[in-house]
């Protein structure tokens, strides 16, 4: 897959006519799963969503490009156009993509700030830095998205050096999934921090979506 390309095509397979009051949402593919539960939850069914590939977070600066491009391929098209991304790394410049084509994104420095709460995640990093944060999607791609990327198979001594400023893994679980627990658990002793865990749900990312149905 290219970076350019989309994790998956728009969901619905009406043509340009029938999309008339729908709502577009371009999403990081790390949001995929919480999106569609949200949208199916609430009965969004106004809402259509194309996801670019979660690693783009391993070059932040190529997000607001991304973003953009469909952002212009499909803004004539839909009555609406929403970014479920934080700023993500971008430093800013995310937000000026949206300034200049008129869609709007969700508040946030990233998704963990808005799981739990902008108020929320400022006090969980006073309380204490060097946290290292989870989500069920990090959980479940532990591998493909911290370890391979990291190389720590390969060079595991490298662990000390990225880490070693790391205090606790903290898992912000938006599911109830004992699997998924358990695979932040195993994540955190790969890792040898302490593990911690709290149950975020979707935080703002619902009232987000449901807002502009």
């Amino acid at each position: 897959m290219q970076t350019g390309e989309p994790l998956f095509p728009i969901e619905t397979e009406e043509n340009a006519n029938d999309k008339i009051g729908r709502v577009l949402v371009i999403a990081c593919g790390a949001l995929a799963r919480e999106i569609v539960a949200l949208r199916d939850q609430n009965g969004l069914d106004h809402i259509d969503l194309t996801c670019l590939p979660a690693k783009l977070h391993n070059t932040p600066d190529k997000i607001p490009e991304e973003v953009r491009r469909t952002i212009m391929l499909h803004r004539d098209v839909y009555s609406d156009i929403l970014v479920a991304y934080g700023d993500c790394g971008t430093g800013g410049l995310l937000d000026k993509v949206l300034e200049e084509t008129g869609a709007r994104r969700i508040e946030g420095a990233h998704c963990y700030a808005f799981f739990t709460g902008l108020e929320e995640f400022d006090k969980l990093e006073d309380d204490q830095l060097g946290t290292f944060y989870l989500t069920d999607f990090l959980a479940r791609h532990f591998q493909t998205m911290v370890i391979e990327p990291l190389g720590l198979d390969w060079h595991p001594h490298l662990r000390d050096m990225y880490f070693e400023h790391y205090t606790r893994l903290l898992y912000l679980a938006q599911t109830d999934d004992p699997k998924l627990e358990e695979a932040a658990r195993e994540a955190a002793k790969r890792l040898d921090l302490p593990f911690e865990m709290r149950r975020t749900g979707y935080g703002m990312l619902d009232p987000f979506l449901d807002s502009h149905s």
